[in-house]
């Protein structure tokens, strides 16, 4: 099983941008030392009061400190971008990161996001199942010519190119039934979000595969899956350090309209909400929830997230090296 860690890119109005970018940066290295073989970087724009740094610059930034690894996006709102941008952005990427890149993409769902971009909400769905192929032509074909419902490219070719192949693996993050079809069908692998119980997720994968075999697809090698984690010295230990930043995250999710999250009533039933989703935990405890997403739904890469806003840098770091130790244990 391979380890990922995405990174927590949001952070409250006074904290200083300098001294978080370092800290991701040392997380990185971190990880990177621990056996962590991925990074893995979210987007939204317009986030205030919560201060955010952009996915692409910030994966460049960072590239250094993680030499070696794979980075994504995960993920980028393809529903409301550019998909020529997307193609040139990734392609870029790939060659900064020695080509180990990956294009995760979903549609997004804040309104407000897509009305600032002056993209219609209701148009999202057919921006993205056009954007996708037009970007896989922008990446393989030295000259390109599209003229869809959206998109318009008159014989034209693509900046840059990915380091080999012609292409780049393209993940589609997806949490209702429809768009894991979706992802079944368009994408190279599909990302399921860190918010499905385990019920869910069965229900959900089962979905996935139906419909990789109806489309006569194969299921791919190397499935990923997001879960919010904290392993700390003891379970009681980790509950009183994880619960109220995460709390808080989801407060905010909840406010944004995304769907998973409990809104208002958040807080009273919180610790239900947290039992089969999120991996909060000793080591032990922990290294069993990894075993059993491997075991039960096929997991080959867990995806990390182990920082929320307010919690600090040390508590992080420790985290990465007791989660170091399961990943020498289930390599």
């Amino acid at each position: 099983m391979k380890f990922g860690i995405f990174l927590a890119t949001q952070w409250p109005e006074q904290a200083s941008l300098e001294q978080e970018i370092g800290n991701l940066a040392a997380q990185v290295r971190a990880a990177k030392d621990c056996g962590f073989s991925s990074v893995w970087v979210g987007q939204h724009v317009l986030t205030r009061p919560l201060q955010m740094v952009q996915t692409v610059p910030l994966m460049a930034r960072l590239a250094g400190d993680g030499e070696g690894m794979t980075f994504g996006s995960c993920i980028t709102l393809l529903g409301m971008m550019n998909p020529v941008l997307v193609a040139e952005e990734a392609a870029s990427l790939d060659w900064i990161t020695g080509g180990n890149f990956v294009l995760g993409v979903g549609i997004g769902y804040r309104k407000e996001e897509f009305e600032a971009l002056n993209v219609p909400f209701d148009d999202r769905v057919g921006r993205f199942e056009e954007a996708i192929p037009l970007i896989r032509r922008l990446w393989s074909q030295e000259w390109v010519t599209h003229k869809g419902a959206h998109f318009t490219v008159d014989n034209l070719g693509s900046s840059i190119q990915p380091v080999k192949d012609g292409s780049l693996p393209i993940w589609i993050g997806a949490q209702v039934p429809r768009a894991v079809r979706r992802a079944a069908r368009m994408g190279d692998m599909w990302v399921p979000s860190p918010t499905p119980d385990y019920d869910v997720l069965e229900k959900y994968f089962r979905i996935y595969r139906d419909a990789r075999r109806d489309a006569g697809l194969p299921l791919p090698e190397g499935q990923p899956l997001i879960r919010e984690c904290f392993v700390g010295a003891t379970r009681k230990a980790a509950l009183r350090t994880a619960r109220g930043p995460l709390l808080a995250k989801y407060q905010s999710y909840a406010s944004w309209g995304e769907d998973g999250s409990a809104g208002a009533s958040l807080a009273d039933g919180f610790d239900e909400f947290m039992a089969n989703r999120f991996i909060v935990a000793d080591e032990a405890e922990a290294a069993d929830q990894f075993a059993r997403y491997g075991e039960q739904f096929g997991v080959e890469h867990m995806i990390l997230r182990l920082q929320w806003p307010g919690l600090p840098q040390s508590d992080v770091i420790d985290c990465i090296e007791r989660i170091g130790k399961i990943v020498a244990r289930m390599r």
